[in-house]
């Protein structure tokens, strides 16, 4: 979906959005930077694949999937990110990795992050690594009717997982890759 479809869309729904264009962006910590706004207001679309089907997810730039939590909170066996090149047909006007949050657009269910839901705006790349779209986030909500999630995600500077301290003590240093492994 190319950002004049996107428009077009968000102007049939009535809904007042704002696009800036910028040098390219590719990941969403880029697009903040770039934008000059933080980073937890920006949404980092991200496609998960659960039991085989895809799924999209929508948090904020600076947060983390922890994938096993979000699996245990979706009640599903399987839950992995998926292979650009098997999800790229799905969105065939938009370049890899700047697809917008509407995976309701293209068919697919969305779940997001509870925090974003607590912002007034936000903002998204729009199809393009050089066109952010920003609207408030309750026109977002409505358009979309994303699944909000209140777990399964890593905050910036969040504590680690006791049991992953315990182990790093009981281990040594050479538990500090396996915890980085683990959480990045």
């Amino acid at each position: 979906m190319p950002i004049q479809q996107l428009k077009e869309f968000l102007d049939e729904a009535n809904v007042e959005y704002m696009c800036l264009t910028h040098p390219p962006a590719f990941t969403a910590q880029d697009l903040a930077h770039h934008v000059k706004i933080a980073g937890d207001k920006v949404v980092k679309t991200v496609i998960i694949e659960l039991d085989g089907k895809m799924a999209m997810l929508v948090m904020p730039a600076t947060w983390r999937v922890r994938w096993e939590s979000l699996s245990r909170i979706l009640d599903t066996d399987f839950v992995d990110l998926a292979d650009e090149q098997a999800f790229q047909d799905r969105f065939p006007d938009c370049e890899v990795g700047a697809m917008p949050p509407f995976g309701n657009l293209f068919g697919m269910t969305v779940y997001c992050a509870e925090p974003l839901t607590e912002q007034s705006e936000l903002a998204f790349a729009a199809g393009s690594h050089t066109e952010t779209l920003h609207m408030k986030t309750r026109d977002f909500l409505n358009l979309v009717q994303p699944m909000v999630l209140n777990r399964g995600f890593n905050k910036p500077g969040a504590p680690k997982p006791a049991w992953l301290l315990k182990g790093r003590r009981q281990h040594g240093e050479h538990s500090e890759q396996q915890v980085s492994g683990v959480l990045g």
